[in-house]
């Protein structure tokens, strides 16, 4: 049922990511687009934090977005990668799974699951780095397609979501993009 409940890849076309994006540009999309970001993780998912912190030994850390599943009824750790999958990334991941089941699992809970979101991964190197690993963890990459693989010409000239949430005339676009390029 876990394995069920994670799927490969992500779809998150409503992020507007420029090309040199970093992590916390990520987080902050996805945390900007909860309620989409929870749409596309499925059902069952419920928001507990981000960057949460987690002190171990004399140490503090910090995890990147932490969910509760109700049907599962476990919480759901989730680390995100700007990068292509690392097979060190596993054992951070691991680490916090133990750390928050020692920690925040109540008695009923079953074990922490982790999810490794990449942006790209390749799954001889997945299933290598996980095929020891006792936690429940999964690698998925995301994508963000639209935004992508728009020409660099025209990245700069469509609205963004945000603009189109809210409707923007084009007269008003234009004055955005105007103000833009001043900048």
């Amino acid at each position: 049922m876990a394995q069920q409940s994670l799927k490969d890849p992500y779809l998150f076309d409503f992020l507007t990511l420029h090309e040199a994006y970093v992590e916390k540009d990520v987080e902050q999309g996805l945390i900007d687009h909860i309620q989409k970001f929870l749409l596309e993780l499925g059902q069952g998912f419920a928001f507990v934090g981000r960057q949460v912190h987690l002190h171990v030994g004399q140490v503090d850390y910090y995890i990147d977005l932490l969910f509760y599943h109700f049907k599962l009824r476990c919480f759901i750790v989730i680390e995100l990668k700007v990068e292509k999958f690392d097979p060190r990334d596993v054992g951070q991941i691991n680490f916090y799974l133990s750390a928050v089941d020692d920690t925040m699992r109540l008695p009923d809970d079953k074990p922490t699951i982790g999810l490794l979101l990449c942006k790209t991964k390749d799954n001889i190197t997945a299933e290598y780095a996980l095929r020891n690993i006792s936690s429940p963890i999964g690698v998925a990459e995301y994508t963000t397609k639209l935004v992508e693989k728009l020409p660099k010409e025209l990245k700069g000239s469509l609205p963004t979501i945000e603009e189109i949430e809210a409707g923007i005339s084009k007269k008003d676009r234009a004055k955005v993009q105007k103000a833009r390029r001043k900048k």
